[in-house]
């Protein structure tokens, strides 16, 4: 991250008991676009929607048929199965959204190398760490995409206490790459905010790993104890670990940044979310292949100039009471014209050894929850 911050203006039928084919889009037997769900379905309000909304569009806009496929289980079998069936029903292009693929798809690629496949926030690999760390491979009908989270988490830390927020949480569920990323973003995004106002005083950021995607009675009580412990306002990244937050937000009055996809319908508390740009990505993916310009064997990473994060900016989406659209819109663009670089490696835990971390950070105090 650079330290020239100063800079910023203010600112998814059952096939042997693991497939279930959940609905049919199109018309005819053969769907042309597939997407195979992860764990949830295609209005998770997450990364399955995300995907979905942008291989929709892209197919009526293009007139494309197009299905989804929601596996039964959360295995490799299963996702290999559904991925199998949208081969057999015609799929030329598969989309799979999520790390839980990564090992689906190592398979797949060989197993079907007339069907490309768009994976998102992953790498095909084996899945076999016995030996430390397993062998990844990407063939030519793969595309895999990644997206700058630490831009995305950067702007909705630095909104939020250019908004006002004082006492910041982080929410996040596994850590995952992904999930680390909007943390370290996040905590930079506080620091610049922090910064640009001259503060003096270090900014309280109470930060936990959930260990799993989902909204439970458990993550509901670790957030209504961060705002009992003073929070203000908690970012939710995780799935649907940002409902536990929102939860206990409305029960509190306080506040929520969401992830991923827009999610201010979900809970007025909710004012702002780190998105990223999921359906524009498939967009992107499918309008290369159609134009034979398949990026064989690649690997994108989408940042804010790109299109690959940002937060929404519809008025109903627009939480914020005090930064402004326009403040929004030229700290984005300090990020496309690389004015402001926010650093995706930072060591942020308890067992952090970088000991840099505490002049980059000065102006934030990180509590580490167990």
């Amino acid at each position: 991250m650079k330290k020239s911050f100063k800079l910023f203006v203010p600112f998814l039928v059952s096939l042997a008991g693991i497939s279930l084919l959940l609905t049919a889009c199109g018309t005819g037997d053969t769907f042309e676009l597939a997407l195979v769900t992860d764990i949830g379905d295609i209005d998770d309000k997450s990364f399955n929607q995300g995907a979905w909304e942008g291989l929709v569009e892209f197919a009526e806009a293009n007139d494309k048929t197009y299905q989804y496929y929601r596996p039964a289980q959360v295995s490799t079998a299963a996702y290999i199965e559904s991925i199998g069936l949208a081969v057999e029903q015609g799929a030329k292009v598969i989309v799979t959204p999520g790390y839980l693929f990564e090992v689906p798809i190592f398979q797949a690629q060989d197993d079907y190398p007339d069907t490309n496949f768009v994976l998102l926030d992953g790498t095909p690999n084996d899945g076999d760490w016995s030996t430390g760390s397993p062998v990844y491979r990407i063939e030519d009908n793969v595309l895999a995409i990644f997206y700058a989270e630490e831009q995305a988490g950067f702007l909705a830390g630095y909104g939020a206490v250019m908004d006002g927020y004082r006492s910041l949480g982080y929410l996040g569920g596994m850590a995952v790459p992904a999930v680390v990323r909007f943390g370290i973003g996040f905590a930079q995004g506080i620091q610049a905010a922090a910064e640009d106002l001259e503060l003096t005083t270090p900014l309280p950021l109470r930060y936990h790993y959930t260990g799993d995607f989902d909204a439970t009675p458990r993550n509901r009580t670790t957030a209504d104890n961060m705002y009992a412990q003073g929070v203000e306002i908690i970012f939710g990244a995780g799935g649907s670990v940002g409902q536990s937050a929102m939860a206990s937000a409305e029960n509190l009055g306080k506040k929520v940044i969401g992830v991923d996809v827009d999610q201010s319908g979900d809970s007025p508390t909710v004012i702002t979310s780190a998105m990223k740009g999921l359906g524009e990505s498939v967009i992107q993916a499918l309008t290369a292949y159609y134009a034979d310009e398949w990026p064989a064997g690649e690997t994108w990473i989408l940042d804010a100039e790109k299109g690959g994060i940002g937060l929404p900016t519809a008025e109903d989406s627009w939480g914020f009471e005090t930064w402004t659209v326009a403040e929004y819109e030229a700290l984005f663009a300090l990020l496309v014209s690389g004015d402001v670089v926010v650093d995706p490696d930072l060591e942020l835990s308890p067992s952090a050894t970088d000991t840099s971390l505490d002049d980059l950070l000065d102006l934030v105090d990180i509590t580490f929850i167990a």
